[in-house]
């Protein structure tokens, strides 16, 4: 499958089996995410797996885990990742996304269903997993045995605006 192929076919999952995810699957998710570029090659990032149900009922005190079995709180060291010097602007949280990307998409390609989370409260995240200061929580990534169909690979035809709405060449000026 090619890449263009598994991005469509990637959708955000809401209903979940209670099968587990099997390990041989968890690792090369995993793997998907200490692998993805990160800023000057910092890889401030920090996944919290959460499988167990005593964990699970814990972050669902936090966000909505629509019955995964299975979440990956990617959360992002402030004190090691790359700032920007032009402007001061510290990439920690860019960092943890581009890792959530690379996993979702793993996922994908293990026939696995996922749902991005950013609706979430940080300060419970923290309580509940003692989550230490310089770590910043980012995105929840659940994953699990998607229940029930999946979305069309064709809906992007109808749900994205056209490429000539988001891209120029060379300039801005005609959005001006």
């Amino acid at each position: 499958m090619d890449f263009l192929e598994l991005a469509k076919k990637r959708y955000s999952c809401r209903a979940y089996r209670s099968d587990e995810v099997e390990q041989e699957k968890l690792d090369p998710i995993l793997e998907a995410g200490r692998i993805a570029p990160t800023g000057a090659n910092r890889q401030p990032q920090r996944i919290l797996v959460v499988r167990t149900p005593d964990g699970m009922e814990k972050l669902a005190r936090c966000a909505r885990t629509c019955g995964a079995p299975l979440a990956l709180v990617v959360c992002a060291d402030t004190e090691e990742a790359w700032i920007r010097p032009a402007d001061g602007k510290q990439i920690a949280d860019i960092d943890a996304t581009i890792v959530t990307a690379h996993m979702m998409l793993e996922a994908a390609s293990l026939g696995l269903g996922s749902l991005w989370v950013c609706m979430f409260d940080p300060d419970g995240l923290r309580r509940e997993f003692m989550l230490p200061a310089r770590l910043t929580p980012v995105n929840i990534l659940l994953v699990g045995y998607a229940d029930g169909t999946p979305a069309s690979p064709d809906r992007y035809d109808r749900t994205r605006k056209a490429l000539a709405e988001t891209v120029v060449y060379d300039t801005f000026e005609r959005f001006e």
